[in-house]
């Protein structure tokens, strides 16, 4: 295959559900306006919609997808060079390669065993599969847990949706993911902080969580994952507590809105973050940092523009391009 042929790529949309949306849609659609691929848009979780193909048996074949076995997947959609999937379904395919984004580190490290993805991922390298991880840290880790060369490991980040601007936010973002101690401990300062410039705290966590939250009795606003985009068109600042298991879309895109973004320095973190958010190793050094980002200064001013600048790393069309170039990788060796 030369660079100028046409590629054929297969692309599961039941992949990698964000709190912003789905970034296998984002991507899509970014593949799509490359102008340099035809899309086989399809489903293997849920029923295909309009424009997309039909997988047949697909309800039938879920459960055996699941763990990396059943029916090939090449052989139930129209002809095509590569298949990328992200999500909890790997099927095997039989006559051409298999692209997995593996952005979820959690059922790696033994949390979340609704699925064997450990077994499931080493059946499927077994198998020839190409793995993807979001960051270099998070490709190490997969090497390290699943035994594998670091060959069958590419890194490619996913796609941070594209969002809006945000000029006169008034909320102190508070976004959790992974962890409950420490930001629960955080939490009634944050609140007097917030209080303090008459501003709210408005929290972006799971249910369990905000169960915890309300148990404190903190007058704060709790929000569920789906109404991300309305917390960041309101935010002044983002405070983003991870247990670095995933991808920081949300910290990302918070840069790319123009909103200062404050996070926890885990590797994964110093890796994509470093220069543009205010990194902290210390949960005591959250409160000092927040009053300095939180007025208009140098360093406010300082931080917007770089968070900006950084964000274009990780927009829809660089990922489309960085997968593009992988596609064509992976076609090139199955040849």
């Amino acid at each position: 295959m030369t660079s100028d042929d046409r590629l054929r790529v297969a692309l599961d949309l039941d992949g990698s559900l964000e709190s912003l949306g789905n970034s296998m849609t984002d991507l899509s659609l970014a593949l799509e306006a490359t102008g340099a691929c035809d899309l086989v848009r399809f489903r293997s979780e849920s029923r295909a919609q309009a424009g997309e193909a039909r997988v047949t048996l697909r309800a039938l074949w879920l459960p055996f997808w699941r763990a990396g076995r059943g029916w090939a997947i090449d052989s139930l959609l129209p002809d095509v060079d590569v298949v990328h999937v992200a999500g909890r379904a790997t099927p095997p395919t039989k006559r051409v390669p298999l692209v997995i984004s593996v952005d979820d580190l959690r059922p790696l490290r033994g949390e979340g065993h609704h699925y064997l993805r450990v077994s499931q991922l080493r059946r499927a390298v077994e198998r020839g599969a190409m793995l993807v991880a979001s960051t270099r840290r998070a490709g190490h880790e997969v090497q390290e847990v699943l035994g594998v060369d670091a060959s069958r490991v590419a890194v490619v980040p996913p796609a941070v949706p594209t969002v809006r601007d945000v000029e006169s936010g008034h909320d102190l973002v508070l976004n959790v993911t992974g962890l409950v101690d420490p930001p629960l401990v955080l939490l009634p300062s944050l609140a007097s902080f917030a209080q303090s410039r008459g501003a709210n705290v408005v929290v972006l966590a799971s249910e369990n969580f905000h169960q915890r939250v309300r148990s404190l009795g903190l007058d704060v606003t709790l929000r569920t994952r789906r109404e991300a985009r309305e917390a960041l068109d309101n935010a002044r600042v983002v405070l983003h507590m991870s247990d670095g298991a995933r991808f920081p879309s949300f910290a990302i895109a918070a840069l790319a809105a123009g909103v200062p973004t404050m996070a926890r320095a885990t590797s994964i973190n110093r890796e994509l973050l470093s220069g543009a958010a205010a990194l902290f190793d210390d949960d005591e050094e959250v409160l000092a940092t927040l009053e300095e980002v939180w007025e208009r200064g140098p360093r406010r001013a300082l931080m917007i523009a770089a968070g900006r600048d950084r964000a274009g790393d990780f927009a829809p069309a660089v990922a489309a391009n960085a997968y593009l170039a992988l596609y064509r990788e992976v076609v090139r060796a199955h040849a």
